[in-house]
């Protein structure tokens, strides 16, 4: 099983990360071209790490899929928000929801723990584009959750193009039109390890609502 941490500037949070990585999950650290030691700190982990230097959540998603080669991949933050040890969960619930081979992918619903942990702004972004995604995909769900488990070709016959903060729903959405299972689990969310990129500032936030809000414009042209 591998499992992709899109990775910018996160050295301090990869060993707790990499430390609760469960037996038989493979962590490919996608460097997105961090500027402290997280590439030798992942390294001298025993991580493998795949170079991304084009910026982009979206674009170390990507490097970290196609350096894959399990049959089954597993997504999530690098921050320490998520715990490593909740992906043995996710997976088994793939496996059962894509029997027989169907085409499925399994979100981790984030359920927030300890102080700080989601912001007000974070949530209310979520929850708005989780609602617009519904409307157009038929979906029901709650949370665009970043931690997430996939057939790894199922994922690439996507053809997921947005190389920004636009990705996860994407991916989500395209999946749902192309009729796979798609479910929520419900996993602990911590406050991050380090300065945040995304939820924790209102910065972040918009880049990312926008970044979203653009792959539902276009994917209504």
């Amino acid at each position: 099983m591998d499992v992709v941490l899109p990775c910018l500037d996160e050295a301090e949070a990869l060993p707790w990360v990499l430390a609760r990585m469960p037996d038989g999950f493979r962590a490919l650290v996608v460097d997105n071209a961090s500027t402290d030691d997280s590439a030798r700190v992942a390294a001298d982990l025993g991580a493998r790490v795949v170079p991304a230097p084009v910026r982009g959540f979206g674009a170390a998603c990507h490097a970290g899929l196609l350096a894959a080669t399990a049959e089954m991949v597993c997504v999530m933050d690098a921050d320490a928000s998520l715990d490593p040890a909740d992906l043995p969960r996710l997976v088994a619930a793939l496996a059962d929801l894509g029997a027989a081979g169907a085409p499925a992918l399994v979100l981790g619903r984030r359920r927030p723990v300890g102080r700080g942990a989601w912001p007000p702004h974070a949530r209310l972004g979520n929850a708005v584009l989780a609602r617009s995604l519904n409307r157009r995909a038929g979906t029901r769900l709650r949370d665009l959750g970043p931690m997430r488990a996939a057939r790894r070709a199922d994922l690439l016959a996507l053809r997921l193009a947005d190389r920004r903060f636009g990705y996860p729903l994407e991916m989500v959405l395209r999946a749902a039109r192309a009729g796979w299972r798609v479910a929520e689990l419900d996993v602990p969310y911590r406050p991050r390890t380090g300065t945040s990129k995304v939820t924790g500032t209102v910065g972040g936030t918009v880049r990312a609502v926008r970044d979203m809000r653009r792959v539902l414009a276009e994917a209504a042209s």
